[in-house]
């Protein structure tokens, strides 16, 4: 294998790795229905589950304590919530080049989650050229 060959299979995996977590990162911070959680609500929630863990059944207390991991995962990705900017900007970087290697469209991008300004930003336009 030559040493570019090397080198381009280095920078598709490293486009692709850059492509992969910031579309997961989009799928994770996807608004769902119902109230929006807040740190500050989440901890409430916590509290009180500290408070049910105490008197639960044990059936309960697993679904409880379940809850109570979930919450911390979710309290987590809030507080790391200055990631998606970082990972918007090597999305940025490469999105262009890896959809033209790859063949995706505007379209594509656009149905997979990827704002407009997103794909502006990367030189990503609606038409092929």
């Amino acid at each position: 294998m030559t040493p570019q060959h090397k080198a381009a299979l280095a920078r598709g995996r490293a486009e692709g790795l850059a492509i992969r977590r910031y579309l997961e990162a989009l799928e994770s911070s996807r608004p769902r229905r119902g109230r929006r959680r807040t740190p500050a609500s989440i901890a409430k929630r916590l509290e009180a589950i500290e408070a049910e863990l105490l008197t639960a059944d044990p059936l309960t207390k697993l679904h409880l304590m379940q809850q109570k991991k979930d919450l911390n995962d979710e309290l987590t990705r809030l507080s790391e919530g200055g990631d998606l900017e970082e990972l918007e900007k090597q999305f940025v970087k490469v999105a262009k080049a890896y959809g033209e290697r790859k063949g995706i469209s505007y379209a594509t991008w656009r149905a997979a989650g990827v704002p407009p300004s997103v794909l502006q930003k990367a030189g990503v336009t609606r038409t092929k050229g």
